[in-house]
């Protein structure tokens, strides 16, 4: 492929017209552009059983509509995820509840140990995906400029690490008055700027610990 490698931990495949990651992509890989491409497909084990030692990886600006992420089982170290500028409607983190004595599901619990910055801007989701409690790392996540339309009390369960949440440009009309009440840590900002709220949102701010957070709520419908 036309890909640019460093020799030994820095891959460049942007704007290579590639449609498939590169199938010898090496494991010494730290930062992986797979930018401004016309991938459709990612999956993160793509068979193999080596565990990668990517730190970050740039998938954004490509062809992408459905994602699982629940088989990224090797990508243990995995700090920053940008899925930026596709066409991603359904995010998959989670999976159904096994069977009773079933342990088909149990590796989920694993599910990208280390990810610390999640960014799913200008896409196509309607819904926060199920399962963000599941990336135990997790402390930014990004989901501008897509049609999420609501936020539930379960959609940050068990986010306990989040410190930063953009949703701006949404069309989102309803809040859950404790959607945001167990993320201790937020104190960078949650920005609820150009969306669908009508009515202001007493009950969840005052959930919110305000001496270290910036709330944005400009250009609402109220």
């Amino acid at each position: 492929s036309e890909c640019r490698w460093d020799g030994q931990f820095s891959l460049n495949c942007s704007f290579t017209r590639i449609s498939t990651i590169p199938e010898d992509i090496s494991q010494t890989a730290v930062t992986a552009d797979l930018s401004y491409n016309n991938i459709k497909t990612f999956v993160c084990s793509g068979g193999r059983n080596e565990e990668w030692m990517l730190k970050h990886l740039n998938l954004s600006n490509n062809l992408l509509s459905e994602l699982t992420l629940t088989t990224c089982t090797n990508l243990p170290i995995l700090e920053t995820l940008n899925l930026n500028g596709n066409a991603i409607h359904t995010l998959t983190l989670d999976m159904p509840t096994p069977a009773h004595g079933s342990k088909k599901y149990s590796i989920v619990g694993h599910l990208l140990p280390a990810l610390k910055v999640l960014s799913v801007e200008r896409n196509n989701l309607n819904t926060v995906p199920r399962g963000l409690g599941l990336l135990l790392s997790l402390q930014t996540l990004h989901m501008s400029s897509n049609a999420i339309q609501e936020i539930d009390p379960k959609d940050f369960r068990n986010c306990s690490q989040l410190k930063d949440i953009e949703l701006r440009n949404n069309r989102i009309t309803k809040i859950h008055p404790d959607a945001f009440r167990d993320l201790n840590k937020l104190q960078v900002v949650v920005d609820l700027r150009e969306n669908a709220l009508t009515i202001p949102l007493p009950q969840m701010l005052v959930s919110l610990n305000f001496f270290q957070l910036e709330v944005h709520l400009s250009k609402n419908a109220w």
